[in-house]
């Protein structure tokens, strides 16, 4: 299965518009945003846990990033509220489950080889950063260099601009910004090439939105098994 797969192009999805889709697991449905693979893929999707689903055991081979849309995330080693931020790196295994339900933004195989730091931010955790123009705040969610994720509150009515020099991802959390004529509102994603520049207008409420500024796959991304 292959869903905008093409890292040359800007794409960006209004997923509050798609059908949720099931997974091999029951109660457990997604909207795929980008996709290279089958039930093994380099996925990024919005992932839906109706109230006491659960997904069997198994470990991430390929690493697996999470921030937390709304409800409660679960797994054997605790419990991730809406604001959460994870990385659970390759080789990390674990059980999902939500007992209240739960929505969570999540990306596969998008790790490189040698990253494997394993990190949990609760919802108002990471470093302080200085806001860019427009911004009212921003928090470090990871930064090793070659990565650096962020989540920022942009403010109502402002006009922002992201200089792009590596690839930059983008998830609107919560508010709503225009951008290229485009209404974007909670869980709208895009992710631009190297060079494209962010250039959007934030709505009249505001908007919080997760960052991603890195190559959007760098050489050294983990290899997928034949």
């Amino acid at each position: 299965m292959r869903i905008n797969e093409d890292l040359t192009r800007p794409v960006t999805v209004h997923a509050a518009g798609l059908d949720w889709v099931p997974s091999p697991a029951k109660g457990v449905d997604r909207k795929m945003l980008y996709r290279e693979g089958d039930e093994v893929a380099r996925a990024t999707s919005i992932v839906r846990y109706a109230p006491a689903s659960a997904f069997p055991p198994h470990v991430h081979h390929g690493g697996e990033e999470i921030l937390v849309l709304d409800g409660t995330f679960q797994d054997e080693h605790g419990d991730y509220p809406a604001g959460c931020y994870f990385r659970n790196p390759p080789g990390t295994a674990h059980s999902p489950a939500a007992a209240d339900g739960c929505t969570i933004f999540v990306r596969l195989w998008q790790f490189r080889e040698g990253d494997a730091a394993q990190i949990v931010r609760q919802p108002g955790e990471g470093d302080p950063a200085p806001p860019r123009e427009g911004a009212v705040s921003a928090r470090v969610l990871f930064d090793d260099g070659a990565e650096r994720v962020l989540l920022e509150e942009w403010r109502a009515g402002a006009g922002m601009t992201i200089p792009n020099e590596r690839g930059l991802e983008m998830l609107v959390v919560s508010g709503e910004i225009v951008m290229q004529g485009e209404t974007l509102r909670a869980q709208s994603w895009a992710r631009l090439p190297a060079g494209l520049a962010l250039v959007a207008t934030c709505g009249t409420q505001g908007a919080r939105v997760w960052l991603k500024d890195a190559a959007l796959q760098p050489p050294d991304v983990l290899r997928m098994p034949d």
